[in-house]
Order: structure tokens, then C-alpha cells, then sequence
């Protein structure tokens, strides 16, 4: 999703979008077939093999984005563990709705569907989406005036 929304501001040659999960439970697995169809009946095209992330990724990230708390301070670890300087966020906090809520709080996480029925894919796409709108609105801003950082 925000692939797909960089991409639409003409912003996909400044900004890279990688991910990885924190945990290696899935490693080397695809996405979940609930996933999949969610994206899939809302527009958005998924390749993706699950991976782990670890402390080398972070020299060539400026910004790390978690989906709950949990995430968070197991990313902060990682952070701290590699000695680069990046920035960490929850990703709803880009929501204009969820603005003034301190990271990192519950208040921000998205929950994980996994176990979940279609409507709950559905629910957390949607969170998804209304954070993208955000951070790409920010990430344009930063790219337009560097000094924003």
C-alpha cells in the first residue's frame, strides 16, 4: 500500500520501502492467503517472501516503521544493537485521525488479523491505508525540504 501510494506522488525514485518482520517464524513463507485476497479485491499487488529483519538493515534505513508497541521496543532493541541513527514510528501515528497520541502506545497498534476473518483483513487494511495517506504526505514533505529532519 505504500508502494503503491509513493508511487502515485511521483516520489518511488527518492523513496525506497522495504519490510521484514521482527520474528522468524514465517521465513521464506508468502503472505497469508487473507492477505493476499484483501489487496488483491482492493487493487494492491503483493510479492512478497517473508524475512527477518536484523541489526545490519538499519545502516541504510532513515525510517523504520512498527505496527504495535510489541514491535517497537523489539525494533528500538535492534536499533540500539546496530548504532545507527535511525527513526523509529509506529505507523498508525501517521494517521491524521490517531494525531497526539505519544509513541509508542496501544492506542496506535494495528492488530494482527492472522487468526482473524476477512473483515478483520479488511479493518486493518483500511487502518493501513489512512496511515499511508499520512506518512506519504510527510515523507513529501521531507523529501521537498530536507531540513525538515
Amino acid at each position: 500500500m505504500l508502494r503503491d501510494r509513493i508511487a502515485a506522488v511521483g516520489l518511488a525514485e527518492q523513496i525506497a520501502v522495504d519490510s521484514a518482520g521482527t520474528g522468524d517464524w514465517h521465513i521464506g513463507q508468502g503472505a497469508n492467503a487473507k492477505s493476499t485476497t484483501t489487496l488483491n479485491q482492493h487493487g494492491y499487488q503483493l510479492d512478497h517472501t517473508a524475512r527477518q529483519i536484523t541489526p545490519s538493515w538499519f545502516a541504510d534505513i532513515d525510517l523504520a516503521l512498527v505496527m504495535d508497541t510489541n514491535n517497537y521496543a523489539d525494533v528500538a532493541a535492534l536499533i540500539e544493537i546496530s548504532g545507527s541513527q535511525v527513526e523509529l514510528r509506529m505507523m498508525r501515528a501517521f494517521d491524521p485521525a490517531l494525531s497526539g497520541i505519544a509513541e509508542p502506545d496501544p492506542a496506535l497498534d494495528v492488530p494482527d488479523p492472522y487468526h482473524g476473518t476477512m473483515d478483520d483483513f479488511l479493518s486493518v487494511l483500511r487502518m493501513i491505508e489512512a496511515a499511508c495517506d499520512g506518512l506519504v504526505t510527510e515523507l513529501g514533505m521531507r523529501v521537498s525540504c530536507p531540513e525538515f529532519d
